[in-house]
């Protein structure tokens, strides 16, 4: 199947691809893999690239998208692209300049998507975590309904076609979607999402409100990064998702991905190995049965691997909620 053509529509009329290629990656990898991996996964056939300022890649990610409209293999309205508004914009006079900025790095004339990357305000300056003297984040208090009307004046102003959130709980997005005199409701709310936090009850929420849930960390962690728990077990190595994958002659990963594709979520895969990444884009090519999707949803454990948990002080920090 061409995945160009497997979309989602969204509340706002538009369309975004239910494969995504995340291009976030760990420090230690060169920001100049970022230009050639975002071209390879272009080629293999991804239209959905999902980037943020905080990665500081956005950069080499519009170099690589430019690159691949030039030699003909895309047209810009082939490639849907996020960004992502950090912690230390949310203030609303900020949040338009931090989107002009990342047009300006990546030298495009708007995004297909702009989120609010995570519901935790940082202290506004240059540092992607501000920190004091001893290491704590020093935190901003925001009220996010602002910082949502600030969007809102993005997708007015053509920056940005849809607008959404990231790593919000359903009572953040009940604030914005009782907001007063709301223009845009949230098109997505990107989440952690795989069969071990299979957010069951946020989509129900999410689809209840047409918002597309988006999952990110669909494939687990890897064990390296240095904000992941490495005690916790690994998603890749699961048993069941094992013999799933072995009986369609697929891995796991494309288990685990095609699992969110059937039940109607946009889906992130991030990896910086070619070879996956051409892998990945095989998730159309075969059917999860009814049985396959209820054993994968009995995996569910509400294991985080991402769990933000140096901001667990902050009053928005978004995972004391169950959901």
């Amino acid at each position: 199947m061409d995945p160009k053509n497997q979309r989602v529509k969204l509340n706002d009329g538009h369309f975004i691809p239910a494969l995504g290629f995340g291009t976030g990656a760990p420090p230690e990898v060169p920001k100049s893999e970022a230009v050639e991996v975002t071209k390879f996964a272009i080629e293999a056939g991804f239209r959905h690239i999902d980037s943020a300022h905080a990665y500081q890649n956005e950069e080499q990610v519009g170099q690589a998208i430019r690159s691949k409209i030039a030699d003909g293999t895309v047209k810009r309205e082939d490639i849907f692209y996020t960004s992502k508004v950090w912690s230390t914009s949310l203030r609303p006079e900020l949040v338009q300049p931090a989107l002009e900025k990342s047009l300006k790095d990546l030298q495009l004339d708007y995004v297909d998507l702009y989120i609010i990357h995570q519901p935790v305000a940082l202290m506004p300056g240059e540092a992607i975590f501000p920190t004091d003297e001893n290491g704590k984040p020093i935190f901003d208090s925001v009220d996010l309904c602002r910082t949502w009307e600030a969007l809102e004046k993005c997708k007015d102003a053509g920056l940005t076609k849809s607008i959404g959130v990231s790593n919000f709980n359903h009572k953040q997005l009940e604030k914005i979607l009782n907001k007063p005199g709301l223009k845009y409701k949230p098109v997505c709310n990107q989440v952690e999402c795989h069969p071990y936090l299979n957010q069951s009850k946020l989509l129900e929420f999410c689809k209840s409100h047409d918002i597309v849930l988006v999952a990110y960390g669909a494939l687990g962690a890897q064990r390296t990064l240095q904000w992941v728990n490495p005690n916790l077990p690994f998603l890749l190595e699961d048993p069941v998702l094992s013999a799933i994958a072995k009986k369609h002659k697929q891995t796991p990963a494309l288990v685990a991905l095609r699992y969110q594709i059937q039940r109607g979520v946009v889906v992130l895969a991030k990896s910086y190995n070619r070879k996956r990444i051409k892998e990945n884009i095989q998730v159309f090519d075969f059917e999860l049965t009814p049985e396959e999707m209820k054993a994968i949803e009995g995996l569910n454990s509400n294991i985080r691997y991402y769990d933000l948990q140096h901001f667990v002080d902050h009053p928005e920090y978004p995972y004391s909620e169950e959901y």
